[in-house]
């Protein structure tokens, strides 16, 4: 009997073991729901934030004319971090604070995280053209990649799938898909030189600049300026000129040469 009974006991340890070895995010899978759960019944609550006032309608009346709001931007990350593992138990530990709606790993595996329209953690303090708070009008996707590397050809080929379903689904200018460092060049460099800029752009995702071998730009051409109608938040000059080198010439230095100034020129032509 008491065989038995430890017999049993390790066949349970060994299912259980198993199984959390299976599903290693039970637990956090639970409470996205129960997150998600929540914000489906405050959405479908009748509106309320004039109920008390004394000059309220007598009873509620709901248009008939509306949809759920949808992203208009997709930020390019790259993680920083030394595994897909490791981001991925960086996003489902509360404390990090950080998301993403996508992860893509090294083998070309896309992790969605996040359903679309709600508002991941992704973008933090930044700014692109007139717009501050990308996290409520972005999808935050990262690549598994250190920062110092070169992106995997399976990565690369699972990006530019995802990029046409989203731009597909939710109409999504070519111009508006952008790094991190393009919306936050103070304080981030990802995807930094090695993501392939041009690649996506022949596909349609960013914007990217024609042969400029005989373009002649105006003396009174204005570097800054043209940087700010490009998006970029030149309030950081320095920043902004190496988050514009790092992105559409791979190069991480401050100083623009006169073969920028011309690429920078059509850019700021195709942002007008």
């Amino acid at each position: 009997m008491v065989n038995r009974l430890i017999g049993a006991f390790v066949f349970l340890f060994f299912i259980t073991a198993y199984s959390c070895s299976r599903q290693p995010f039970r637990n956090t899978n639970k409470i996205y729901k129960k997150q998600a759960k929540q914000y489906a019944r405050e959405i479908g609550h009748t509106p309320a934030i004039f109920n008390n006032m004394q000059r309220n309608d007598p009873y509620w009346i709901g248009t008939t004319n509306f949809n759920i709001r949808k992203p208009n931007f997709v930020i390019i990350h790259h993680t920083a971090q030394n595994s897909c593992a490791e981001t991925l138990k960086a996003f489902t530990r509360a404390s990090s604070q950080v998301s993403a709606h996508y992860v893509i790993c090294k083998d070309g595996t896309i992790h969605h995280m996040l359903n679309d329209y709600l508002r991941s953690w992704h973008a933090g303090l930044a700014k692109w053209g007139s717009v501050t708070d990308l996290n409520s009008s972005s999808l935050g996707i990262e690549i598994d990649n250190n920062g110092f590397e070169t992106f995997t050809e399976p990565q690369i080929n699972s990006l530019l799938q995802l990029l046409d379903t989203l731009k597909r689904k939710y109409n999504i200018p070519a111009a508006n898909f952008i790094g991190h460092s393009d919306i936050a060049p103070s304080r981030k460099v990802d995807p930094n030189i090695y993501f392939p800029w041009k690649a996506m752009a022949d596909r349609g995702f960013g914007l990217w600049y024609a042969d400029t071998t005989n373009v002649t730009v105006p003396e009174t051409f204005n570097s800054l300026y043209a940087l700010r109608i490009v998006g970029y938040d030149v309030r950081d000059s320095v920043a902004a000129v190496k988050a514009f080198k790092r992105h559409f010439l791979q190069d991480t230095s401050a100083v623009i040469t006169s073969g920028d100034r011309k690429v920078l020129f059509d850019l700021q032509k195709k942002s007008m």
